[in-house]
């Protein structure tokens, strides 16, 4: 489980080719107790460290993973958020990121507002479903609170130091991003046809000795 509080931007600096794609990744805050088996979120998508060398850590991405998300257009340089995973006992700041990516977005637009910048994201309908006006989105790795929502496309405002700390410093209009919707709209989309069923229409039923 991730937060979605990004500790660092990583570069990556070697990307393997075939099914299984190999990604190795140049880091430093993220090193701190990370062991072969651990979990690293990069651009939002849960990986396992393969082996570490030096500043150097090394993840397999399976072609499924590839599929379903942005990774396949890592390039030698190109920008990476990180974020271990959160420890029991760590401080919860951001929202439910389990690293599971549920669509590809694309950056439509950046307009400044403000002393902040409005960013318009394409959306496929499998994250706009769980879209929602002052809820949270995970976009590449990084929680945000969603401002408006429109039939393919949702926007966010983007403060400068989350824009410094994170990649959004380097991507373009036109680049794809990772989209992970909040867990909990999913949970309730799964879980609420089975009460409505199992409580006829949310009719409760009465206890007329009771009345």
């Amino acid at each position: 489980m991730f937060t979605g509080l990004v500790e660092e931007v990583g570069r990556v600096v070697g990307v393997g080719e075939g099914g299984m794609r190999s990604l190795c990744v140049a880091a430093r805050k993220v090193l701190e107790g990370t062991r072969e088996g651990d979990s690293i979120a990069v651009n939002g998508v849960c990986l396992t460290v393969e082996w570490r060398d030096g500043e150097v850590l090394a993840f397999n991405a399976m072609p499924e993973t590839l599929r379903r998300t942005a990774l396949g257009g890592l390039r030698p340089g190109s920008p990476v958020n990180l974020e271990r995973a959160m420890p029991a006992g760590g401080r919860f700041g951001g929202h439910f990121v389990q690293g599971h990516v549920d669509g590809v977005g694309e950056v439509l637009d950046v307009r400044p507002e403000g002393g902040a910048e409005i960013w318009t994201f394409r959306a496929p309908e499998s994250v706009l479903r769980y879209t929602v006006e002052k809820g949270s989105i995970c976009v590449d790795g990084i929680s945000l609170t969603v401002v408006s929502v429109k039939e393919n496309s949702f926007t966010v405002s983007i403060l400068p130091q989350t824009k410094e700390s994170t990649n959004l410093e380097e991507l373009e209009v036109g680049e794809r991003v990772n989209l992970e919707a909040d867990l909990i709209g999913k949970y309730v989309e799964r879980l609420l046809p089975q009460a409505v069923k199992s409580s006829g229409g949310f009719e409760r039923s009465v206890d007329r000795d009771a009345v």
